[in-house]
């Protein structure tokens, strides 16, 4: 077996580690003999994507973000859009998943478009949510506790026809006041857990691994099971954390 990764805007869009959400996907990906390949697509990319079994994009400052999306409303943006309505998996960290909704303004004022695959917006906030951040997520009837780090200006709502990618139990979430973290629409998630999170999540690494094997093979393919001790210690160690701070200050009461 065999999967390929497409890496969007690697060179601007990596903020706080976002890099090592591809690193951690090759590597559980190599632990089981599934062979895998990265390629980046950076600005001014053409084609298709149909070659991608996963795509991931990570958080930018809004200079990238504005480069990013003039380059989104193109083919390229096209090319995205129809990736993820074929199934494609799709993460998308901060500054990528606000791309992905339908526009981001900035603290100037300026709006950016997005390509709308979320039912969500996002506007320059007057306070910035930064910390550990604890989300509880249920997707194809799995059910997954993530940590991770927020630190965003950004605050996000969802419209009628979004699906939030989990709910906020140590955190912001969001915006800081709906309880709501992210957003999901087919195999397509959007995020601001940093951290990077799947190195610290590998539940979650796993179930978008197997997202991608069940597209390309069919539905009966399982992982075998990693020895995943130091990283359910990272995981555990940022709960400990929260626990003797108690609620980040930014959270949800």
């Amino acid at each position: 077996m065999q999967l390929r990764i497409g890496y969007l805007y690697a060179s601007g869009m990596n903020l706080y580690g976002d890099r090592g959400n591809v690193l951690a996907l090759v590597q559980r990906c190599r632990w089981r003999g599934i062979k895998v390949e990265v390629v980046e697509r950076g600005l001014a990319a053409c084609g298709s994507l149909d070659q991608f079994d996963i795509l991931f994009a990570g958080g930018g400052q809004d200079r990238d973000q504005i480069s990013v999306s003039r380059d989104l409303q193109g083919d390229f943006g096209a090319a995205i859009t129809d990736a993820i309505e074929d199934n494609a998996v799709v993460l998308t960290i901060c500054g990528a998943f606000q791309l992905l909704g339908r526009y981001f303004k900035t603290e100037d004022g300026t709006t950016l478009p997005g390509i709308g695959v979320f039912d969500a917006w996002t506007e320059a906030g007057t306070r910035r949510f930064v910390g550990d951040i604890v989300v509880h997520a249920e997707h194809a009837g799995r059910q997954f506790n993530l940590v991770g780090f927020e630190n965003h200006g950004g605050v996000t709502r969802l419209g009628p026809t979004a699906r939030p990618f989990g709910s906020v139990k140590f955190g912001a979430g969001n915006n800081g006041s709906d309880g709501f973290e992210g957003a999901v629409y087919q195999n397509a998630f959007g995020t601001y857990l940093h951290g990077p999170l799947l190195p610290k999540n590998p539940e979650f690494a796993d179930h978008l691994i197997r997202l991608a094997l069940a597209r390309r093979y069919g539905d009966d393919c399982e992982l075998c099971e990693l020895d995943d001790g130091l990283e359910q210690r990272a995981h555990a160690a940022v709960i400990e954390r929260i626990r003797r701070r108690g609620r980040v200050e930014s959270g949800v009461r």
